[in-house]
């Protein structure tokens, strides 16, 4: 595949996966092939709000898929949040309301599961399980003082099926018992773009920033100072382009596209 013009003054990628690189479960037409060619330009790293993985199971389903991707490369959620627990606290003690991307990134950082009602500190995000009575332990928890961390405010997440509920919904539940997260740590939080750069190991004005949210991939991006490329893949528009007056860097179909050096527009 053919490196475009356009992405030569760039030593880095920062990419988003749902909407970039998949749809579900299914790989988007040529997306192997395109972040093959992402590397031949300098070091690539997949950004996801999706906390329901660790950076090994994230990997692991990945290559499942068709998409040879290392541990190094992924940057989920469960492990900004581990990594930002540690950095700013310490070893912490905690339980979660999420799946086993949770539970793995914190471990894997030192920090401590306990009951809920032992819990310094609440970390959300998706959960495909959550019921009534994981709220409610949720809520013993908050009212005995746990401090509450989220992954991510993603309202939905994109399926092969259509939209369903994201991390975002946990979130809003939270709030509606009287709780709003502390911190948010995923996307559009300085705090993700800062883990995926240091992943990187470049500068965020050497780095380009490829998603399909404008909300989150493109403004958080920019929020740091990185340029961005926005495709068509996912869930937002062009529509939303002028809606939001959110404007990326560039702008392509796909990421094929983008890689090739059709840009529908630069921003």
């Amino acid at each position: 595949m053919a490196l475009a013009s356009p992405l030569l003054r760039y030593r880095g990628f920062v990419l988003d996966i749902d909407g970039v690189l998949l749809r579900g479960r299914t790989p988007l037409p040529g997306a192997a092939a395109a972040l093959a060619a992402l590397r031949q330009l300098g070091p690539v790293v997949l950004l996801t709000n999706n906390s329901t993985k660790s950076r090994r199971g994230a990997a692991s389903r990945l290559r499942e898929l068709g998409l040879p991707v290392e541990a190094e490369e992924l940057v989920p959620s469960s492990y900004v949040a581990a990594r930002y627990l540690r950095e700013e606290h310490g070893p912490v003690r905690f339980w979660y309301l999420g799946e086993e991307g949770i539970a793995e990134e914190m471990a894997l950082a030192g920090h401590g599961p306990v009951p809920p009602e032992e819990a310094d500190w609440l970390v959300v995000g998706m959960d495909r399980g959550l019921t009534y009575a994981k709220l409610a332990q949720a809520l013993g928890a908050l009212l005995r003082g746990a401090r509450l961390l989220a992954t991510n405010r993603d309202p939905t997440y994109p399926t092969e099926d259509g939209l369903v509920p994201g991390g975002g919904a946990v979130v809003g539940a939270l709030e509606g018992m009287g709780f709003p997260p502390e911190v948010v740590v995923g996307k559009p939080s300085p705090i993700a773009f800062r883990a995926a750069l240091a992943a990187l190991g470049v500068r965020p004005e050497e780095a380009l920033m490829i998603g399909d949210r404008l909300e989150t991939d493109i403004a958080g991006a920019q929020g740091v100072g990185m340029d961005t490329a926005f495709v068509l893949t996912g869930i937002s528009t062009l529509a939303d382009v002028e809606r939001t007056g959110i404007r990326p860097t560039w702008v392509a179909t796909d990421l094929v596209a983008l890689v090739g050096g059709e840009v529908l527009r630069r921003g």
